[in-house]
């Protein structure tokens, strides 16, 4: 145990010495100004803790432009049931940080979506996961009735995302600033595979890749340059 403790150290120290010889140098006025200035994120992201998904790569993000909370299964409990660290972060980043936009994202091959798919007692063995994830079973019914009988990890873990889309819309702080056209909130999907991302078209109740959306809506000139 003793010896895989000690390669996880090792990883993880050659990681920060090739980010010191690599990356600051290059970053280094982005790294000084995010130091030196207050943060100021545009968006709040809740995502999955599953360790292959890295936000800020994903939207090319850098230093202080997203405010990132991570939970199994991208879940957030309805305001008043579970006022934890979901809860007060997505306080903090709408009504201290004043971010514009608030995403729930889930993703491809999800093990916590698994688990609602799961065997009954398959969980028993990890009960506060068991516990957390009945925070998707509304997800679950509906995916059901989607895919007329048995739910698929596809549907579920879209009917996830608009549910905890749901979920977020009854905290106080957003409800608010959504009232005042202050923020704004969308569902992904993502594609881990083929680095893709689907997002939620609440008008057409259907995910569209963004490649979908970018082919559809004329670019101005050098947007994508």
């Amino acid at each position: 145990m003793a010896e895989h403790q000690d390669r996880a150290v090792q990883l993880l120290t050659e990681g920060i010495l090739r980010f010191q010889r690599d990356v600051y140098p290059a970053r280094q006025h982005e790294y000084e100004y995010a130091a030196q200035n207050p943060q100021k994120p545009h968006t709040l992201l809740i995502t999955c803790a599953d360790s292959r998904i890295d936000p800020e790569a994903l939207t090319q993000s850098g230093p202080g432009q997203i405010f990132v909370t991570r939970n199994i299964g991208n879940m957030v409990p309805p305001y008043g049931e579970v006022l934890g660290g979901v809860s007060a972060v997505i306080e903090y980043a709408v009504d201290a940080l004043g971010v514009q936009h608030a995403v729930i994202c889930g993703h491809t091959d999800c093990g916590a979506m698994k688990g609602m798919l799961a065997q009954p007692g398959a969980l028993d063995s990890m009960p506060t996961v068991k516990s957390w994830l009945r925070n998707a079973d509304a997800a679950k019914r509906a995916a059901a009735t989607v895919d007329g009988g048995e739910a698929t990890l596809k549907t579920v873990t879209e009917q996830n995302v608009i549910l905890q889309m749901q979920h977020l819309r009854t905290h106080p702080s957003v409800a608010a600033a959504i009232a005042r056209g202050a923020l704004t909130v969308s569902g992904w999907v993502y594609d881990i595979q083929h680095g893709d991302v689907r997002m939620y078209e609440e008008a057409e109740d259907r995910f569209v890749s963004v490649r979908e959306r970018a082919a559809a809506t004329p670019q101005p000139v050098g947007a994508l340059a």
